[in-house]
């Protein structure tokens, strides 16, 4: 297992507004390893999700470097996929045609297309829905298409923007366990953004928490809790203790 998959080198991130100047992010250095389920937690506005959008070279930092697979990002990355809250599924196509975009748009040939996306439907339960249009569909369904569209890239990181934020408490606790199955099967990296706390902890490997903006690395705490977990055991609230005293809030976030 690399020990740097993924790594930010002092990395900045400042927009230019009709106002003046606005830091977003500033001096973050981190590392995750292939492999690994990283989740990055801080309040809304800390520039977590900005963090993430350079990391899938949708954004340049304004300072730092950003490596992936070995190599600084000057764009997106091959390596890596991105999941973001709003599922963003073409309305007028099929669920098939949905998770089969991504690899239409990098020309990869029909029968491997669908050999490819009927693999992906499977491993998110929606097999029987290819046909289907996203009006059909549920939110927690829409969420699961595009997680399969994300994978059938075959990508070494998945990079997930706050992706159940928007669903119900009982849908995102589904997809929550969900995700940690393909993770199991699939070994993916994840790296995933959140300001719950309660998902960080039942989610990830390691969680970087992230001070309010302009947003900053302000530590790294390990989950040390066996899988499944249960968000009801005392070491789960332990933890989740801690980490509401790091944020400096009992309420804003969960």
């Amino acid at each position: 297992m690399s020990a740097r998959f993924i790594e930010c080198l002092d990395v900045g991130k400042t927009y230019q507004g009709r106002n003046g100047a606005v830091e977003a992010l500033r001096g973050v250095s981190l590392s995750c390893a292939e492999g690994e389920f990283v989740c990055l937690l801080g309040l809304s506005g800390c520039g977590k999700s900005t963090l993430l959008q350079m990391i899938a070279g949708l954004e340049t930092p304004s300072t730092g470097q950003i490596i992936v697979a070995g190599r600084e990002l000057d764009g997106p990355s091959p390596a890596t996929s991105i999941v973001f809250q709003d599922h963003g599924l073409f309305p007028w196509m099929s669920v098939q045609a949905n998770v089969e975009f991504n690899m239409k748009a990098r020309g990869v040939a029909r029968a491997e297309r669908r050999a490819r996306a009927a693999e992906m439907l499977d491993l998110t339960g929606l097999a029987g829905f290819a046909a289907r249009y996203p009006h059909e569909l549920s939110g927690g369904m829409r969420q699961r298409v595009g997680i399969a569209r994300a994978l059938t890239t075959r990508p070494r990181a998945l990079l997930m923007d706050e992706p159940f934020g928007a669903l119900d408490a009982q849908t995102r606790g589904h997809l929550q366990r969900e995700l940690l199955d393909i993770w199991a099967r699939q070994r993916t990296t994840v790296l995933f953004v959140t300001h719950s706390i309660d998902e960080a902890v039942f989610l990830a490997d390691r969680i970087l928490v992230f001070t309010p903006r302009p947003g900053q690395l302000a530590a790294v705490v390990g989950v040390d809790l066996p899988r499944p977990r249960d968000p009801r055991s005392e070491g789960f609230a332990a933890l989740s203790r801690q980490l509401r005293g790091m944020l400096g809030t009992e309420g804003g976030a969960e």
